[in-house]
């Protein structure tokens, strides 16, 4: 199968088209199945230009029913892209458990008080040294995966993307983070989201996934796509990229209970 568990809609204000014109180019691009994870509200203002509101939830799910109407052969699944970020951890834990969720994707983008994705905050990389970046990188994704709060870890290794790389052997960064996932039962997302950028490349790298491989971390695929046009993006390369990694199966959801299925 053929799975897309990453996709956006207009309500967190950096996307374009509807949820059902992202289902109709998933069924141009050949998916066997999609879901909508949007970036869900945050208390206190955090990131406020780049997510919907907690009154804008319902229609979130409205849009996705929608969706499902107008697609009634393509298996959508409603989801959420949560980020964790350190205190927020009860606020999310809330918003979980009021909406019947497929999924829940859990993001890294903020290190302290610098989104260090967001391309206006790149000269952050110049006042830091990379080694520290990536130590507090990964340490917020172990905690994610720790906090249990999550079914998938998105973009893994997204602190690359702008091409800041740490030095060495970088599996020092993965592995606690693969322990704690299996721990967990968290899987791996692989996206094409990198291709796209300055890093072009896939989250998480090759040698990430072999370790997740190794450690029985399982995977789902991703575009996050952010317009109808990046449905499905570049899947070719996550099967040649997952296979090369020794995986044989991908994760699907329903109710956020995991299944394996066969790769496509």
């Amino acid at each position: 199968m053929l799975i897309d568990y990453h996709m956006h809609t207009p309500l967190c204000r950096h996307a374009v088209g509807e949820p059902w014109q992202y289902a109709e180019q998933a069924a141009i691009a050949g998916l066997d199945e999609i879901g909508f994870s949007d970036h869900c509200p945050m208390p206190g203002g955090y990131d406020a230009d780049f997510r919907m509101t907690a009154d804008q939830m319902d229609e979130y799910f409205r849009m996705v029913e929608e969706a499902r109407r107008r697609a009634p052969s393509l298996p959508i699944k409603f989801g959420l892209e949560a980020d964790y970020y350190p205190g927020t951890e009860d606020y999310v834990r809330d918003l979980l458990v009021s909406y019947p969720f497929d999924f829940v994707l859990g993001s890294v983008h903020y290190i302290g008080d610098w989104g260090f994705d967001n391309p206006e905050l790149i000269e952050g990389f110049s006042a830091r040294h990379i080694e520290a970046i990536w130590t507090d990188y990964f340490d917020l994704l172990r905690r994610a995966a720790a906090s249990r709060l999550f079914d998938v870890l998105a973009h893994p290794d997204l602190v690359k993307k702008f091409g800041h790389r740490a030095s060495g052997d970088l599996s020092r960064f993965y592995r606690p983070v693969l322990t704690e996932m299996q721990r967990a039962g968290t899987a791996l997302e692989v996206s094409s989201a990198g291709l796209r950028k300055q890093v072009r490349e896939i989250y998480p790298s090759l040698e990430f996934m072999k370790l997740a491989n190794r450690e029985g971390v399982t995977i789902t695929f991703a575009s996050d796509a952010h317009s109808p046009a990046e449905v499905g993006h570049r899947f070719d390369a996550l099967v040649v990229a997952a296979r090369q990694a020794g995986y044989t199966t991908i994760t699907r959801f329903a109710g956020r209970k995991p299944e394996q299925v066969t790769l496509g």
